[in-house]
């Protein structure tokens, strides 16, 4: 992706031919409950329309907030998401009520011979073009991708004409896709057990041009994803910012196989030491404030310039299960000026040697987790994640 970008881009539109499902084949199914209007919000329950009522509520002139109660919702066709925002849903907030669960899977629609049983969808949820931080999501599980991809070409469903499609519009971000000019609040969310190849498994990030500002990230948990090369968790891809304030990386692996597309191109991206949780690629930037990185396959691999990791902890970012065959490393970041106030001790801690000791406490002590991940020893008290109360707006 970093290398050969013509070269990689034609080997995934063939693989996508070989291997996508026509978009035009498929068709939703009736439902006999979508959504119920109260006084102040669109109300969905098990068995209605997620996207129906984010549909209503944007054409709504006041009532912009949608309310889905608990239990777990999946989809009813085959398509490229489950749920999605464009520009005329901006400023509406879709938020849970209890235990929410979004997921991809569906195994009685699901083909059983297909390696991406039981999912079908390409993304839990996609937030396009237009999408400002006036649309908040909040509050669910993001769960079930499994490397499942429909459609080809610069025509989509799911977004405008107008706007450019990559590859990676179709193959990454299996938790959440966050495209084009696109800048959503996204808080209290849980994306875990995912998979996706070659990128982004929980999470991916394409603005495509250089952005004005920056997707939100806060109090959210990225958990056991998984992907064939880089960020299981988070991928920021060129172009793109993101901040991410108090979460949670644990227990992600990437570099689940071979890197054909870096192979292809000419040179595998970091074929040594593999990719982290979160990874952003050359051009992207990251702001990350008092969030935890632990137990992943690596922690962050950052080629961009300007990020910002602060009062983070990196603590033991070990877990087997990619191929790499080197050491697995806390920090892998090209410009390391801005790590500050960061706790870091792991197998390598800075692969690099780009972060300033002076500003770090290297080789740090054990932070002593318990099973929410807060860390209870005192040295602790200002950095790393912590759980927040979810806060609704109705």
């Amino acid at each position: 992706m970093a290398l050969g970008e013509n070269t990689r881009r034609t080997f995934l539109k063939l693989l996508l031919a070989s291997t996508a499902l026509p978009a035009r084949a498929f068709a939703r199914a009736d439902r006999v409950r979508a959504f119920e209007a109260a006084d102040d919000a669109f109300q969905v329950n098990p068995g209605g329309s997620i996207q129906e009522a984010l549909d209503a509520a944007a054409k709504h002139p006041t009532r912009k907030t949608v309310v889905v109660h608990a239990g777990t919702y999946r989809p009813v066709a085959p398509g490229q998401a489950f749920i999605w925002f464009n520009a005329r849903h901006d400023g509406v907030t879709l938020e849970a009520d209890g235990d929410v669960t979004l997921s991809a899977a569906n195994p009685a629609l699901a083909d059983p011979r297909a390696p991406s049983h039981p999912a079908i969808v390409n993304h839990v949820v996609y937030f396009g073009d237009g999408i400002s931080r006036r649309t908040v999501f909040r509050g669910f599980k993001i769960t079930g991708a499994n490397n499942f991809t429909t459609g080809s070409g610069e025509k989509s469903p799911i977004e405008s004409d107008e706007v450019r499609k990559t590859l990676f519009f179709y193959t990454d971000g299996g938790g959440i896709k966050v495209y084009a000019r696109s800048f959503p609040t996204i808080e209290h969310v849980e994306v875990s057990g995912n998979y996706t190849s070659p990128c982004g498994g929980g999470v991916s990030v394409e603005h495509l041009v250089e952005p004005r500002e920056s997707v939100l990230f806060r109090d959210c948990i990225f958990r056991d994803n998984r992907t064939q090369t880089t960020g299981a968790g988070f991928d920021l891809l060129h172009f793109s910012k993101a901040t991410l304030e108090n979460c949670l990386f644990a227990g992600n692996v990437s570099n689940m196989g071979v890197d054909a597309v870096g192979i292809l191109a000419g040179g595998e991206f970091h074929p040594e030491h593999g990719s982290g949780a979160m990874t952003v690629f050359a051009g992207a930037q990251a702001k990350v404030t008092r969030c935890t990185f632990t137990g992943n396959w690596n922690g962050v691999d950052d080629a961009g310039a300007g990020s910002t990791y602060a009062d983070s902890i990196f603590w033991q970012n070990t877990a087997k299960g990619g191929i790499s065959p080197g050491r697995r490393y806390e920090i892998d970041i090209e410009d390391g000026a801005g790590v500050k106030g960061c706790f870091i001790h792991g197998d390598v801690d800075d692969l690099r040697g780009t972060i300033a000791r002076t500003a770090n406490t290297f080789a740090a002590p054990d932070p002593q987790f318990d099973a929410q991940f807060v860390p209870r020893a005192p040295a602790y008290a200002n950095a790393g994640y912590r759980p927040v109360e979810i806060k609704r707006s109705a």
